[in-house]
């Protein structure tokens, strides 16, 4: 007597048989929503308009400045673009990276990410590369405009000192979203997380030129703890790389700078980027670390 051979329903075994997402393909997913709501949102739009009329604002106090009418070339607002940098691109990074995991946890969103087949370290790394892409776009938008402009009004450009003011800024950005990103991750409510990255944001600011200047005069800082004081901040590190890619001297900065000049020499690019891509690494990595031991709720 023979035994039918059982029917198998080929779709079902292929769903059955179908391997989950690959990392990969959850940390792209993840990215893409993140990307698509940052610009969808009107912080996105807000934060390009007012890049691009602050930098033409800028350049027009250099023109002015300077004696001339008008806009001013690139080569002659990067001095002042630089402190723009140094001061907006920080805030949007901290105030994205702030609200990256909490704000889903305020709104009971995050279990539910987090019932679906993606690794916890997936969907906070897919998190910051969207909102990191939204922040570069957003910068680029500013400082591409803010050049374009200036070359349809024939004014005098330099493509070498904008392409590296925004790699320098896209630096600057990552770290500060890994900072923001941390904060979001140990914070249980979204306004507190935005309230710790702004403290954070004034710490760090004036924790540069300003606070050197006063740790000297109140503490008597010997020159090497100055200098250590001055790389540990990236928002100084910043500073002083930009600097050196426009081909100014650091005498600038004052006695820190030509003491870094004149002790480190041509290894100070290196030096930069090894500190810039710390506070990158190091907060998220913290971050994770923190996120897959933390109750989604």
């Amino acid at each position: 007597m023979s035994v039918a051979a059982p029917i198998i329903d080929r779709t079902a075994f292929i769903e059955f048989t179908a391997r989950p997402p690959s990392a990969l393909a959850n940390i792209r997913t993840v990215t893409l929503r993140e990307l698509r709501d940052a610009v969808c949102s009107r912080w996105f739009a807000l934060y390009t308009l007012a890049f691009l009329g602050l930098g033409l604002a800028v350049s027009s106090v250099s023109a002015a400045a300077a004696g001339g009418v008008g806009l001013a070339g690139f080569g002659r607002t990067t001095a002042g673009l630089l402190n723009l940098v140094l001061l907006i691109v920080p805030l949007i990074a901290l105030g994205a990276g702030a609200g990256a995991v909490a704000s889903d946890r305020e709104r009971g969103m995050l279990p539910y990410l987090l019932s679906q087949p993606i690794a916890r370290w997936e969907l906070l790394l897919g998190k910051y590369l969207g909102l990191l892409f939204a922040i570069v776009a957003c910068v680029l938008l500013g400082l591409g405009g803010c050049a374009g402009i200036l070359a349809w009004r024939g004014e005098a450009t330099s493509p070498s000192g904008i392409v590296g003011l925004a790699l320098l800024s896209v630096a600057l950005a990552a770290s500060m979203l890994s900072v923001g990103v941390l904060i979001s991750v140990f914070a249980r409510r979204a306004s507190v997380a935005v309230g710790s990255s702004i403290f954070a944001w004034l710490v760090l600011v004036f924790g540069t030129d300003l606070g050197l200047m006063a740790g000297t005069i109140a503490f008597k800082l010997r020159i090497e703890t100055l200098l250590l004081l001055a790389i540990a901040n990236p928002l100084q590190v910043f500073k002083m790389w930009s600097l050196s890619t426009i081909d100014a001297s650091l005498d600038v900065l004052g006695p820190v700078g030509l003491y870094a000049q004149d002790t480190i020499g041509d290894r100070l690019p290196w030096l930069f980027g090894a500190i810039l891509l710390a506070w990158v690494v190091v907060p998220l990595a913290i971050a994770m670390i923190g996120f897959s031991r933390r109750s989604p709720v």
